[in-house]
């Protein structure tokens, strides 16, 4: 009974973790197509603010049972090794998105909003593959 509810825990908030992941890069987006209106600028760094802060927040949340669905129920193989090492990807690619953000809020340039849209759709590959691993244990 216990195993479940830490799993499910470690599900609700790598869900919420993964929607601020998708959801920053999509505010780094608007702000490109902003350009100079300053009250859209405000509003949107307000949001990508609170939303980079939020996902911290459950990244730290997924961690922590994450972690105790490893220690203590002892959840191990190969496909472990690899889902931690994409979700260290994805976790790179998030504080990336958070420098991003935080730079254009200091008056920096963002790339174009075409190579943002590329760019936010990397996370998708990513959890995808990270999905497959920890459904299919392949090794």
């Amino acid at each position: 009974m216990a195993y479940f509810i830490v799993k499910s825990l470690h599900v609700l908030f790598v869900m919420s973790w993964v929607a601020a992941v998708f959801y920053l890069p999509r505010i780094l987006v608007n702000l490109a197509e902003a350009g100079q209106e300053p009250s859209v600028r405000t509003r949107l760094e307000l949001m990508g603010r609170r939303l980079y802060k939020f996902g911290h927040m459950m990244f730290g949340l997924a961690f922590i049972f994450g972690l105790t669905l490893w220690l203590y129920f002892h959840i191990a193989g190969g496909w472990l090794h690899a889902k931690l090492g994409l979700v260290v990807v994805l976790f790179i690619y998030y504080i990336w998105t958070g420098r991003m953000l935080k730079r254009s809020a200091a008056g920096g340039p963002l790339p174009t909003a075409r190579s943002l849209r590329w760019f936010n759709e990397l996370p998708i590959l990513l959890v995808l593959v990270i999905i497959y691993l920890v459904l299919a244990k392949p090794f």
